[in-house]
């Protein structure tokens, strides 16, 4: 069974940083795309970050020249570094992986639980 497990959300202040990580557990054959989603209250869910297995990454233009997101192959684990951050940033954070199962088997996505982010003013 595989399972998304993240760490690292809290409270900060305006202007601080957090380090979200998000290790893979399981039995799977390979990890392709992972990625960071928030939601806040009231909102849609949003994707904040990606990056490729081969290291190319994409984000959200609220996020852009703040946040970092890298992963460690061997680990299994994406990282989302967060800097500057501002109350809007305040919000659950889910960690996604796209995983494939066995050689030839199918693609799933999975989810974690969510990690609360919040920024005070």
């Amino acid at each position: 069974q595989v399972q998304l497990v993240e760490s690292g959300g809290g409270l900060v202040q305006a202007g601080g940083s957090l380090r979200l990580s998000c290790a893979a557990s399981g039995s799977f054959f390979s990890i392709n795309a992972m990625g960071w989603y928030r939601q806040a209250p009231g909102k849609q869910r949003e994707l904040v970050a990606s990056i490729t297995s081969g290291g190319s990454t994409n984000y959200v233009d609220s996020v852009k020249g703040r946040f970092t997101i890298s992963r460690d192959n061997a680990k299994n684990t994406v990282y989302l570094q967060m800097n500057s951050l501002k109350p809007e940033d305040t919000a659950l954070y889910y960690c996604n992986a796209d995983i494939r199962l066995s050689f030839s088997g199918p693609r799933r996505e999975y989810w974690g639980q969510g990690t609360q982010v919040t920024v005070s003013s």
